[in-house]
Protein backbone atom coordinates (compact mmCIF):
# COMPACT_ATOMS: atom_id res chain seq x y z
CA UNK A 1 0.00 0.00 0.00
CA UNK A 2 0.98 3.44 -0.37
CA UNK A 3 2.66 5.54 2.28
CA UNK A 4 5.37 8.06 2.54
CA UNK A 5 8.59 7.23 3.54
CA UNK A 6 9.34 10.08 5.99
CA UNK A 7 6.98 13.25 7.26
CA UNK A 8 7.72 16.05 8.92
CA UNK A 9 5.24 15.74 11.46
CA UNK A 10 3.38 12.43 12.89
CA UNK A 11 -0.26 13.53 13.25
CA UNK A 12 -1.43 16.10 11.19
CA UNK A 13 -5.64 18.10 11.91
CA UNK A 14 -8.15 17.39 9.62
CA UNK A 15 -8.49 20.24 7.64
CA UNK A 16 -11.51 22.02 5.77
CA UNK A 17 -9.88 24.03 3.18
CA UNK A 18 -8.32 20.98 1.75
CA UNK A 19 -11.74 19.41 0.29
CA UNK A 20 -13.05 22.90 -0.21
CA UNK A 21 -13.58 24.72 -3.91
CA UNK A 22 -12.92 22.51 -6.94
CA UNK A 23 -8.98 20.68 -7.90
CA UNK A 24 -6.85 23.35 -9.27
CA UNK A 25 -4.17 20.76 -9.96
CA UNK A 26 -4.28 17.71 -11.42
CA UNK A 27 -7.10 18.21 -13.26
CA UNK A 28 -6.09 17.23 -17.12
CA UNK A 29 -3.95 14.13 -18.38
CA UNK A 30 -0.52 14.16 -18.10
CA UNK A 31 0.45 10.52 -18.99
CA UNK A 32 -2.61 8.15 -20.95
CA UNK A 33 -4.74 8.57 -23.26
CA UNK A 34 -7.73 7.90 -21.14
CA UNK A 35 -8.73 8.54 -17.11
CA UNK A 36 -10.98 8.97 -14.07
CA UNK A 37 -12.01 11.83 -13.07
CA UNK A 38 -13.17 12.75 -9.57
CA UNK A 39 -16.83 14.83 -9.47
CA UNK A 40 -17.26 14.29 -5.27
CA UNK A 41 -15.17 15.48 -2.67
CA UNK A 42 -13.74 13.00 -0.08
CA UNK A 43 -10.43 11.27 1.43
CA UNK A 44 -9.81 8.30 -0.59
CA UNK A 45 -7.68 5.72 1.51
CA UNK A 46 -4.76 4.06 0.97
CA UNK A 47 -6.15 0.37 0.79
CA UNK A 48 -9.05 2.16 -1.79
CA UNK A 49 -6.58 3.33 -4.15
CA UNK A 50 -4.49 -0.09 -3.79
CA UNK A 51 -8.29 -2.41 -4.59
CA UNK A 52 -8.35 0.02 -7.69
CA UNK A 53 -4.90 -0.72 -8.62
CA UNK A 54 -5.90 -4.20 -8.61
CA UNK A 55 -9.08 -4.05 -10.57
CA UNK A 56 -7.81 -2.22 -13.23
CA UNK A 57 -4.61 -3.96 -13.85
CA UNK A 58 -5.90 -7.63 -13.53
CA UNK A 59 -8.89 -6.55 -16.40
CA UNK A 60 -6.12 -5.51 -18.53
CA UNK A 61 -4.19 -8.45 -18.25
CA UNK A 62 -0.60 -7.25 -17.81
CA UNK A 63 -1.07 -4.94 -21.54
CA UNK A 64 -1.12 -0.81 -21.27
CA UNK A 65 -0.13 0.95 -18.77
CA UNK A 66 -1.72 2.43 -15.72
CA UNK A 67 -0.88 5.85 -13.40
CA UNK A 68 -2.03 6.16 -9.90
CA UNK A 69 -2.19 10.26 -9.72
CA UNK A 70 -3.17 10.24 -6.33
CA UNK A 71 -0.60 10.10 -3.28
CA UNK A 72 -2.07 9.08 0.77
CA UNK A 73 0.30 11.58 2.54
CA UNK A 74 -2.35 12.44 5.17
CA UNK A 75 -2.49 10.52 8.43
CA UNK A 76 -5.70 10.03 9.83
CA UNK A 77 -5.61 9.24 13.95
CA UNK A 78 -7.39 6.81 15.70
CA UNK A 79 -7.33 6.26 19.30
CA UNK A 80 -8.13 2.42 20.33
CA UNK A 81 -11.26 1.15 21.55
CA UNK A 82 -12.85 1.89 24.78
CA UNK A 83 -10.38 4.36 26.03
CA UNK A 84 -11.59 7.75 27.97
CA UNK A 85 -11.82 10.90 26.53
CA UNK A 86 -8.88 13.34 26.83
CA UNK A 87 -5.36 12.09 27.02
CA UNK A 88 -4.03 13.22 23.75
CA UNK A 89 -4.65 12.32 20.32
CA UNK A 90 -4.76 9.06 19.16
CA UNK A 91 -1.62 7.33 17.12
CA UNK A 92 -1.72 7.49 13.27
CA UNK A 93 -3.83 4.71 12.08
CA UNK A 94 -4.21 5.12 8.57
CA UNK A 95 -3.59 7.21 5.21
CA UNK A 96 -5.57 9.57 2.83
CA UNK A 97 -5.15 11.42 0.02
CA UNK A 98 -8.00 14.18 0.08
CA UNK A 99 -9.87 14.48 -3.43
CA UNK A 100 -11.45 17.73 -4.75
CA UNK A 101 -13.87 17.46 -7.40
CA UNK A 102 -11.99 17.49 -10.88
CA UNK A 103 -9.20 15.76 -9.95
CA UNK A 104 -7.77 12.80 -12.26
CA UNK A 105 -6.79 9.80 -10.01
CA UNK A 106 -5.93 6.89 -12.30
CA UNK A 107 -4.64 6.84 -16.58
CA UNK A 108 -4.34 4.61 -18.62
CA UNK A 109 -2.67 4.37 -21.64
CA UNK A 110 -1.80 1.69 -24.38
CA UNK A 111 -4.64 0.10 -24.51
CA UNK A 112 -7.75 -0.04 -26.62
CA UNK A 113 -11.01 2.52 -25.64
CA UNK A 114 -12.65 -0.47 -24.92
CA UNK A 115 -10.59 -2.19 -22.56
CA UNK A 116 -9.74 1.25 -21.03
CA UNK A 117 -13.21 2.16 -20.32
CA UNK A 118 -13.99 -1.43 -18.58
CA UNK A 119 -10.88 -1.04 -16.30
CA UNK A 120 -11.31 1.97 -15.32
CA UNK A 121 -15.17 1.85 -14.38
CA UNK A 122 -14.04 -1.54 -12.75
CA UNK A 123 -11.78 0.96 -10.26
CA UNK A 124 -13.83 3.62 -9.69
CA UNK A 125 -16.33 0.99 -8.65
CA UNK A 126 -13.82 0.60 -5.19
CA UNK A 127 -13.79 4.68 -4.80
CA UNK A 128 -15.59 6.27 -2.47
CA UNK A 129 -16.20 9.37 -5.01
CA UNK A 130 -18.61 9.86 -8.37
CA UNK A 131 -16.23 9.37 -11.24
CA UNK A 132 -16.22 10.35 -15.16
CA UNK A 133 -14.35 8.66 -17.65
CA UNK A 134 -12.33 11.08 -19.54
CA UNK A 135 -10.74 10.84 -23.26
CA UNK A 136 -7.71 12.86 -24.36
CA UNK A 137 -8.58 15.72 -26.82
CA UNK A 138 -5.47 14.15 -29.08
CA UNK A 139 -7.18 10.52 -29.41
CA UNK A 140 -8.08 8.92 -32.31
CA UNK A 141 -10.02 6.04 -32.79
CA UNK A 142 -8.62 4.39 -35.64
Amino acid sequence: MLQPKKVKYRKVQKGKGQLQGISNRGHRLSNGMFGIKSLEQNWITARQIEAARIAATRYMKREGQLWIKIFPDKPITKKPLEVRMGKGKGAPEYWVAPIKPGRIMFEIGGVSLEIAKEALRLAAQKLPVKTKFIIARDFDNA
